[in-house]
Parts: C-alpha cells; sequence; structure tokens
C-alpha cells in the first residue's frame, strides 16, 4: 500500500487520521488501518464483514525528530464468521505491528541488533533507543 503514512513513517498498511502536539512537545499520531486484507481472520483467511468494537493501541516505534513521536491506534476487533474456525473474534494487524504486539518490528530489529553487537543488556538498548 502506497499513502503518506508508508512514506513518512514506513507502517504499511495504516493512515494517519491526524496530528496532536501534546504539552512536552511530543506529536501523538493517531493511526487508523488502511488495508483492507487486515480484516481477514489470522486462522482462517475469511475477511470479516461485521466489526465486534474498537480497541486502541499505543506501540512504541523508534524516536522520530528531536521531539518523542507516539502512536495511537486506533483498531477494529472483527467477528470471524466461519463456523469451522475457532477463532470467533481477531483484532486488525499490519506486518510492522502484528497482532498482540507493543513494539513495532523494527523497534524490535533495533533493540536485538543492541544487545546483539553491542552487547547492551535489555534495558540499556530500550534507553539508548529512548522507549520508556
Amino acid at each position: 500500500m502506497d499513502n503518506n503514512t508508508t512514506t513518512l513513517l514506513d507502517l504499511d498498511g495504516l493512515a494517519v487520521e491526524r496530528v496532536e502536539r501534546l504539552t512536552d512537545g511530543t506529536r501523538r499520531v493517531h493511526l487508523i488501518t488502511a488495508d483492507e486484507t487486515a480484516r481477514a481472520c489470522p486462522s482462517c483467511g475469511t475477511f470479516a464483514s461485521r466489526v465486534k468494537g474498537l480497541v486502541r493501541t499505543r506501540p512504541r516505534d523508534l524516536s522520530y525528530g528531536e521531539r518523542g513521536l507516539e502512536l495511537a491506534w486506533l483498531k477494529r476487533r472483527w467477528y470471524c464468521h466461519e463456523p469451522d474456525c475457532a477463532r470467533k473474534s481477531f483484532t486488525e494487524q499490519v506486518p510492522q505491528i502484528p497482532a498482540g504486539a507493543r513494539i513495532t518490528a523494527r523497534l524490535r530489529r533495533a533493540a536485538a541488533l543492541r544487545v546483539r553487537d553491542a552487547g547492551s543488556t535489555v534495558v540499556q538498548a530500550a534507553r539508548d533507543l529512548h522507549v520508556s
């Protein structure tokens, strides 16, 4: 998917709904799902058609610019209507932020490289990458 969010943040499948500046100068980026394949059940692949609810997640990412950047993703929880599927509901996911992830895939890779290559502890890698 090619949209401005992908170009700016490299978060394919998501779109920026709005950006707000917090009192401490941090920018909060409100994201929504832009990829229709995110509504496919991860267990059976059936495309859902009925929304169960909304979930707001705040995945952490690498720093962007001099001030902090906070992501807020409003994603949908879908019902899976496939009778043979054990999964009854699921939330949207994209490759950079899989379901249940609290950090983006690129932040996970960057932290792992610091631990592996620089001999950092996990805590020190988090500090170096400005992850709280």
